[in-house]
């Protein structure tokens, strides 16, 4: 770890979580973003932005839930996940700086659904699963729609998930990354490369968050 990441552990009614703190020099917001049900906070997008959001005043904060950093390989039920996030937050809202709530996958879907409940001045829904793979009948809109804060969802034009022509009209905001698929990963064939497309990401996360008004 460099002298600004740290980690600390957490207990919550969840298990022990772990959140590793990517530390800006002069905060004014707090980015706090966890991972999906397949994965963890190695995933390209969370490392990326945790590499690149400190140089703009943006302390980063990604979360291991506690089946993570139990070892486990199958996620728990999506109340267990909220269980883990709110166990959380008493730690990552630092004082008088505003906590963005974000997460990818089925870490946006928790980050939708506590938003207003536990007052986040924002959220991040990196590849938000609107549906699962081939069951568009079965959208979880209503989740996304119901974060009531202002909202960012960064989705994969190719994302089996949920295409971006699919999602629903709201008060989000919506970015498109070119040909990325449920982890953003774009095919050799296509006409932007990874570096590329992983830079879109930080690009667009960074030029919305400074546009958030701060509290």
């Amino acid at each position: 770890m460099t002298p600004k990441e740290r980690s600390e552990l957490v207990e919550t009614d969840a298990g022990v979580a772990r959140i590793t703190w990517h530390t800006a020099d002069r905060p004014r917001l707090v980015l706090a973003v966890s991972h999906g049900a397949g994965g963890g906070i190695e995933a390209r997008d969370l490392r990326a932005l945790a590499a690149e959001l400190p140089a703009h005043g943006v302390t980063v904060a990604l979360v291991e839930q506690p089946w993570r950093v139990a070892g486990k390989k199958v996620a728990p039920a999506p109340k267990t996940l909220d269980v883990g996030w709110r166990g959380l937050w008493p730690a990552l809202a630092r004082p008088g700086l505003p906590v963005i709530a974000g997460g990818r996958s089925a870490g946006a879907r928790v980050a939708c659904r506590t938003a207003t409940e536990l007052g986040a001045h924002a959220v991040l829904a990196l590849s938000f699963p609107l549906h699962p793979p081939g069951k568009p009948e079965k959208s979880r809109a209503d989740e996304l729609l119901g974060a009531g804060v202002p909202t960012l969802v960064v989705q994969g034009g190719n994302d089996p998930f949920g295409k971006p022509a699919e999602f629903p009209k709201g008060s989000y905001h919506l970015v498109e990354i070119p040909y990325g698929d449920h982890g953003f990963a774009v095919p050799k064939r296509a006409d932007i490369g990874q570096d590329e497309a992983v830079a879109r990401i930080t690009d667009e996360v960074t030029a919305w968050i400074k546009g958030l008004r701060e509290c």
